[in-house]
């Protein structure tokens, strides 16, 4: 981080200014303006980039296709439709990754058949999360469409990384159609993973939100952990990276079963972290991540406490909900609600480390911090946490590893 945004960003922890706001205004310090911020109805995914350019980069190949619901052109067609009717190309194999093709499911996946082209659906999130030789055997190519969302431990971009890995071994080529990073793709914010803590749902070392967009990563991947596959990345027409997923102009279809409205997914970065832990972050209710609560919260009291910190683009209240699937299914639970007022402005992984100091300074005995070290990434940050540290020191203490992972992130920007 630059000197001047350093400064600022301790000036405003030293005035007491919440922590939810100022990681993001710091790093804006460091951008130029934004082109725009109005929808742009000319934003298309690589698979339209991909049609328009009359698939050349898959000609004559037998290919299979890693996607699920939201791998769909402007228009609303499948990927896999749209690939499989291609002129001089032969889609032979489909995979799926969490969730399944229809994003729509929970747990391990097995391998099933697609109803509509009638092709082979091979689960990447079942008995094994990476491909066997086999499963690559007399593919040319695998092209990933993927909607990722830019956060650390979602899975999409372990799945990809895993793919190339063995398509490299195998000599196939990986082409990704790259989408819009949703939650906006200039921002950066929270912990870079540490090295012993790196796993399924954190390839790589980098910040919870990473601001970078699928086919980035990808070639970040490649390039950094030496992978060595055959790589192309088809990028996006008319995309800022500066924009949210409701300035594309691009319909918003759910990645996974839990992230149904870009609201819950801007917040995901912050309360997605919290959930290893005994708390529900909203699972089984209409808005997933935008509630957390438990049936030992007091959330008169959690909301007091978040209260306290003003300024912050985040307003929190008290609430209380009953989960229908997923932790404390069908339990009263009471806690908090998050309404993000300035997305701009907000970090939300300064938000979870908020709440994660005020539970466990409220309900210290009860709340079980330690269950976040996979997901937040971070034995310091979690030491601090169980120490007390104010949330604003705990944030500050990150800064110098996000200004080298800018450095990195950097070289492999598209947009």
């Amino acid at each position: 981080m630059p000197t001047c945004s350093r400064r600022r960003l301790l000036g405003l922890m030293a005035a007491g200014v919440s922590t939810l706001g100022m990681a993001a205004r710091a790093a804006a310090e460091e951008k130029q303006p934004m082109t725009s911020t109005k929808p742009r109805g000319e934003v298309a995914p690589g698979i339209d980039v991909l049609a328009a350019q009359g698939f050349a980069p898959l000609k004559g190949l037998r290919i299979g296709v890693l996607t699920h619901k939201a791998g769909l052109t402007r228009d609303g067609r499948r990927t896999v439709d749209v690939l499989a009717s291609a002129p001089s190309v032969k889609l032979v194999t489909l995979f799926s990754p969490e969730h399944g093709l229809g994003a729509d499911r929970e747990g391990e996946i097995g391998s099933a058949r697609d109803a509509k082209t009638g092709l082979p659906i091979v689960s990447l999130y079942g008995a094994s999360k990476r491909p066997s030789p086999e499963m690559l055997k007399g593919l040319d190519a695998v092209v990933v469409d993927l909607q990722d969302v830019g956060v650390r431990f979602y899975t999409y971009a372990t799945t990809m990384a895993y793919l190339m890995e063995e398509a490299a071994k195998a000599r196939v080529k990986i082409v990704v159609l790259d989408r819009p990073n949703p939650i906006g793709g200039a921002g950066v914010a929270g912990p870079v993973l540490d090295k012993e803590l790196m796993s399924f749902v954190g390839y790589f070392r980098m910040p919870i939100q990473h601001g970078m967009t699928l086919g980035e990563l990808a070639q970040m991947f490649n390039a950094e952990h030496a992978i060595g596959a055959d790589l192309a990345v088809v990028g996006i027409r008319g995309y800022t990276r500066e924009s949210w997923y409701d300035e594309t102009g691009l319909a918003w279809v759910s990645p996974s079963p839990n992230l149904r409205r870009l609201a819950g997914t801007v917040l995901y970065p912050g309360i997605g972290f919290l959930e290893f832990a005994n708390v529900s972050v909203g699972r089984g209710t209409p808005a997933p991540f935008e509630m957390l609560g438990a049936p030992w919260i007091d959330g008169n009291a959690l909301a007091r406490e978040l209260g306290r910190r003003g300024g912050a683009p985040v307003r929190i209240a008290a609430t209380s909900f009953t989960p229908k699937a997923s932790k404390f299914a069908g339990e009263a639970c009471s806690g908090v609600r998050f309404t993000v007022q300035d997305r701009a402005a907000f970090d939300a992984t300064a938000l979870g480390i908020e709440v994660a100091v005020a539970l466990r300074r409220l309900h210290p005995e009860i709340f079980e911090h330690r269950a976040l070290a996979q997901l937040l990434g971070s034995r310091a940050a979690l030491s601090a946490i169980e120490a007390g540290k104010p949330a604003a020191d705990i944030v500050a203490a990150w800064q110098p590893q996000l200004a080298a992972f800018r450095e990195t992130r950097a070289k492999y920007l598209l947009y």
